[in-house]
């Protein structure tokens, strides 16, 4: 998709988000807009489907009468299909497109009590349609992936309107806008559905602030971790998300390889996780090849089993958790002899995602700068980390404001298992590496690629990176603040006293002559001099 394409479609998408906007707070809207792009891509991707097994017969799918006995036959026939191959079904007459048409026609019309009566059917015909489509999964090996998938998207909620006839009228323009956009789905290099959903999801965080902000990873850090962990490699195992939020990440390890055997997500949030299950199916990632749960990582972790190849993770900045008692036994955290302070749960996470990580895998993480130097518990499993595992690999400083919602600095953490005993760490400060953009800091390509290659060839540049042996780290009593180790330090050039002696001299006949020519002018005046 050429730039020009991605602005007309961004533009297309923004004003199908405006009929919303005013009506409700972007959490909600968020929620309509892309639970309807799902519904569109899920309806467009099984008509295709359809229509591929009925071209032997020279049939479209949407022409198909549901009545007629031979009808039925070849539902049923597609219905089997679609549920082994793609996980769901929709009747031809469940398809976004006709539901849109039949919309179309609410739009514009003068009502009378009894026209109004007739129009109850946008609302009734999705709510069963979107209903249908989780039925159709039950019991089938899909049905974890779709179970409540849309129980975000409440038609009957008065924000869309405060009779039926505006609700209907309104979501009528939705579908109708939406049913415009071609999302090429026959294109196997396109991926206009990705990038339409990915557009609106920055946008949604970005007028929503910091709660939503909880959810998504700016492109251009989940580029950086998705590099970092696929470095020198064209295919992964596994790959795990503990604080998957909307999927993003996940999904940006597989642009960066050319196949990802399966893909792991936990998520806290319950509409986040629906949101991340959305994203993965629409991002052409088949049911068999994803497993994303809900419930808290730390205190309710999904995936015991996992040994992952890459892991991936922007978890919640100092979130608090319990550190009961009982996590002292707990795999994950025994090892250590402390547990993570209850006030910040930082490091809990790295040993979650350690303990879910292959050992020949590779890990890379966002944290708050706090976990590099923080004493107490947190200086104690750090000093795990590196002296009795040496596992910790890179520490990279990112800018400030970088993030939605929050303008501390951060710094991604890289952890391998299969480091040598004398391997060193390689320390990166690229946190004056960004463009400025309005009140934001904007890592562009170009500084995107530095990070990644100073990282991959491990290299030392003056004032920007440097590789610390374990002992240095030792002596600085396993305290890893990136100034300790990155000198970025800026002289100032030599100040020449003669030179700025004979400027003071050129300034002072200066100001003489002006003097004397405003003295001059004083006179010719009549008035008294100012000095």
């Amino acid at each position: 998709m050429s730039e020009d394409q991605k602005k007309a479609l961004e533009k297309q998408l923004w004003a199908i988000a405006n009929l919303l906007r005013g009506k409700m707070d972007a959490d909600d809207y968020r929620n309509y807009i892309l639970g309807f792009i799902f519904f569109k891509y899920l309806s467009e991707k099984l008509h295709l489907y359809a229509d591929h097994i009925l071209e032997p017969d020279g049939l479209k799918y949407s022409e198909i009468d549901e009545n007629s006995e031979e009808g039925k036959v070849y539902i049923e026939a597609i219905k089997n299909a679609c549920i082994k191959n793609i996980g769901y079904f929709l009747k031809p007459s469940e398809l976004f497109t006709s539901i849109a048409n039949k919309g179309a026609n609410l739009t514009g019309i003068e009502t009378n009590d009894n026209q109004e009566a007739t129009q109850f059917f946008i609302l009734e015909d999705l709510e069963r349609i979107l209903n249908n489509i989780e039925q159709s999964t039950m019991g089938t090996d899909s049905e974890d992936d779709f179970v409540r998938l849309f129980e975000d998207l409440d038609l009957t909620s008065s924000k869309l309107g405060r009779t039926v006839k505006a609700k209907n009228e309104l979501i009528a323009k939705i579908l109708a806008h939406l049913n415009q956009i071609d999302f090429q789905l026959e294109d196997s290099e396109s991926d206009v559905l990705g990038d339409a959903y990915e557009y609106l999801i920055g946008q949604f965080t970005e007028n929503a602030g910091k709660k939503a902000g909880e959810f998504y990873t700016p492109q251009q850090v989940s580029t950086i971790l998705a590099k970092i962990v696929t470095s020198r490699k064209k295919r992964i195992k596994s790959v795990y998300d503990p604080t998957c939020g909307s999927g993003s990440l996940l999904l940006r390890v597989a642009k960066e390889v050319e196949d990802v055997g399966f893909f792991y997500g936990q998520e806290l949030n319950r509409t986040t996780y629906n949101l991340a299950r959305m994203n993965m199916i629409l991002h052409d990632v088949h049911f068999s090849k994803f497993d994303i749960k809900q419930e808290d990582t730390l205190e309710e972790p999904q995936h015991l089993d996992v040994q992952a190849e890459a892991i991936v993770a922007n978890p919640p900045f100092s979130a608090k958790w319990s550190a009961k008692g009982v996590f002292s036994s707990d795999d994950r955290f025994s090892q250590y002899g402390k547990l993570a302070p209850k006030s910040k749960a930082d490091f809990a996470f790295v040993q979650h995602m350690i303990h879910h990580l292959d050992e020949s895998g590779i890990m890379a993480t966002v944290l708050p700068h706090g976990v590099l130097f923080r004493g107490a518990a947190e200086g104690h499993i750090r000093k795990y980390l590196i002296e009795d595992r040496n596992y910790i690999d890179a520490v990279i400083g990112l800018p400030a404001n970088i993030f939605f919602g929050t303008g501390i600095p951060t710094c991604v953490l890289v952890i391998k298992k299969c480091r040598e005993i004398d391997d060193d760490v390689l320390f990166i400060d690229a946190s004056k590496g960004f463009e400025k953009q309005g009140k934001d800091n904007v890592l562009l390509l170009e500084h995107i690629e530095k990070i990644v290659d100073t990282y991959t060839e491990r290299k030392e540049l003056d004032k920007y990176s440097y590789r610390a042996s374990l002992a240095e780290i030792k002596e600085n009593d396993y305290n890893l603040n990136i100034p300790r180790y990155v000198d970025t330090f800026e002289e100032e050039e030599p100040v020449d006293i003669e030179a700025v002696a004979k400027e003071l001299k050129a300034l002072e006949t200066e100001i003489q002559q002006t003097d004397s020519t405003i003295a001059a002018f004083c006179k010719e005046l009549n008035i008294k001099t100012p000095f």
